[in-house]
């Protein structure tokens, strides 16, 4: 046969790169931008409204990824989509119900790129494994970059990022915690230590089981130690719950790796585990749950008087919620709500706060349950999974806003690839398979068709009239 040559590699190297068909080189541009830039504290005043270089980037990029969503180019459109964007609309609706209309679209637009924009983002542009890893590998190094400063200020007190940061230009406050073992609540280029410490730790799965993938034991723990430490420094209970739950997983699933069904088993001893406690105990399972993971009693103690107020605002208003107003508490209470789960809920009623559950819980089940990955697609998932269990249990202790919502809602949208991964192929195989095709099949039934041209018959000269004389 003519025309060219196909090269076997070439095209089991093509089957390795997702669905998109091609592996990419480096990270998306708009990726980098958005990580980058979590950790500039740069306030932006446009009119009325308060902007950050996270939104900007947002904006920018806002209706091109819409519209890459809506012709197909994340995949289908999923019903985790279509809850997010539920609950985009249902909060300005309560808004506007609540406060007015120049209320509904400020804070509804805020919304809306915060959430969608970000969940998109990550869904138009991370379409495979290779562009996870990268994502994983800039996140990482973003935070070992971090990490020397959060040292130098958790020993001497000095936010070193915050003052070069407000030389530039208006940044946020440095905001004054009380030391806790001697050491400054590190803050970092954020607004609160929490949000350092949320950013930090919920890296700590990927790190592991991503990063880490096909790396030395040392490797791994070392690069996995780096993002631990830079969330212990914020000193706060929240991202040490999110760093500690990876780490117990991570250590489950290292211990019982040749389990196959160690997840399963887990799974029921959490459920034989609640019900014991729950028949034992004259308090229930989220109280007690609540009061051994934070930092000390009386934080402990103000988690409960939240969930109690809190969950008794969600049923007193539970269609609209209240919106931006104050809740109802007791006099003794501040007015923060350090619970990510519950403020959907208060602000926007039961519709909000359950599409936003609903949207976390399609995700998670459908890669949970997805079939046929490879040993490294499914590597990731689990890395993937653990880094939402720790965002997950932690949001009953702390609350995300601003960097932190959209690193959540960007990192929930980064795992959604797996729900249309096909498998790839194993780098042993690759090798296996390539030189097979070189060397072709040593025995068959069939003969060996050959790619090449066929070759001329040989001339065969004509015998035409030789018996004649």
């Amino acid at each position: 046969m003519g025309g060219r040559k196909i090269s076997h590699g070439s095209v089991l190297r093509r089957s390795l790169a997702g669905n998109d068909g091609a592996t990419p080189a480096r990270l998306p541009v708009p990726i980098i931008l958005l990580l980058v830039s979590l950790i500039f504290p740069f306030i932006i005043f446009v009119g009325p409204l308060r902007l950050s270089v996270y939104r900007l980037v947002l904006l920018i990029f806002f209706f091109p990824v819409v519209f890459t969503w809506l012709r197909g180019g994340a995949g289908r459109i999923r019903l985790a989509d279509l809850a997010l964007l539920f609950f985009c609309a249902w909060s300005t609706l309560s808004y506007a119900v609540i406060h007015g209309t120049a209320v509904s679209i400020e804070r509804g637009g805020i919304v809306l790129v915060e959430t969608m924009g970000a969940y998109l983002l990550a869904r138009c542009y991370i379409r495979n494994a290779d562009s996870f890893l990268l994502m994983v590998r800039v996140l990482f190094w973003i935070i070992a970059i971090l990490l020397p400063f959060a040292a130098f200020e958790a020993l001497t007190g000095q936010n070193l990022l915050l003052k070069f940061f407000d030389a530039i230009y208006p940044s946020y406050r440095d905001v004054y915690k009380e030391p806790r073992w001697g050491m400054r609540r590190v803050q970092g280029p954020f607004e609160h230590p929490i949000l350092f410490g949320v950013f930090c730790g919920s890296a700590v799965g990927l790190v592991h089981l991503v990063l880490g993938y096909e790396k030395a034991f040392v490797s791994r723990v070392f690069r996995s130690a780096i993002v631990s430490v830079a969330a212990f420094f914020s000193l706060s209970s929240g991202p040490l719950v999110a760093a500690g739950i990876q780490i117990s997983l991570l250590l489950w699933n290292g211990v019982f790796c040749t389990v196959k069904s160690r997840w399963k088993i887990l799974f029921s001893l959490s459920l034989i585990g609640w019900f014991v406690i729950s028949m034992a105990s004259n308090r229930s399972v989220p109280q007690i749950v609540i009061s051994l993971l934070a930092f000390n009693t009386s934080s402990a103690w103000n988690r409960l008087r939240i969930w109690e107020y809190g969950s008794a605002s969600v049923l007193k208003h539970p269609v609209f919620g209240i919106g931006l107003n104050d809740w109802e508490r007791a006099p003794w209470m501040v007015d923060s709500v350090d619970m990510f789960w519950l403020v959907p809920a208060m602000r926007h009623g039961f519709p909000g706060g359950i599409s936003l559950h609903l949207a976390l819980g399609l995700v998670v089940l459908g890669i949970l349950l997805r079939k046929g990955l490879s040993k490294r697609q499914n590597q990731f998932r689990t890395g993937f999974l653990i880094t939402m269990a720790g965002f997950y249990i932690s949001g009953w202790t702390v609350h995300y806003w601003n960097a932190t919502y959209v690193l959540f809602m960007f990192l929930l949208g980064s795992g959604a690839w797996l729900l249309d991964a096909k498998p790839e192929v194993e780098s042993g195989q690759i090798r296996g398979t390539e030189e097979a095709a070189r060397q072709g099949p040593r025995y068959s039934r069939f003969p060996l068709i050959s790619t090449r041209a066929p070759e001329a018959p040989p001339t065969v000269k004509s015998n035409r009239g030789a018996g004649r004389k």
